[in-house]
């Protein structure tokens, strides 16, 4: 599939899918006439890329993970070393924290609406 296609699949701007292009988080073929190709497993890869920028992990970052990561086509080509593994604990952690936090505000913001409410 073309950039364009992939970009409405996905939700993903043109933009971004190069950007993943030249963190090499994304490798496409190219037709005969230059234009990026991209297989369908694309379409979860992108996604996948999506979730971990949203999770707070940096591009480096998710260019060392996703070679460790199940994909749709099997499993994953590379296993994870000792401080990757250390450093995704890490993120892991600091993850469970912000889900902490989300979930104490949203407690406050629940406890304020209800009051509003006069329930």
């Amino acid at each position: 599939m073309r950039i364009g296609e992939l970009a409405d699949r996905t939700g993903v701007s043109v933009r971004s899918l190069r950007y993943y292009e030249e963190q090499a988080l994304l490798v496409p073929t190219r037709t005969s006439g230059g234009h990026r190709d991209y297989p369908e497993m694309a379409v979860d890869r992108v996604i996948r890329i999506q979730e971990l920028f949203a999770a707070g992990l940096h591009s480096k970052k998710i260019a060392q993970i996703l070679p460790c990561m199940r994909d749709v086509d099997g499993g994953p080509s590379e296993q994870a070393d000792e401080q990757l593994v250390a450093e995704l604990t890490t993120e892991r952690d600091r993850i469970d924290r912000m889900i902490g936090d989300l979930v104490r505000s949203r407690a406050v913001l629940a406890d304020v609406i209800d009051t509003a409410a006069g329930d």
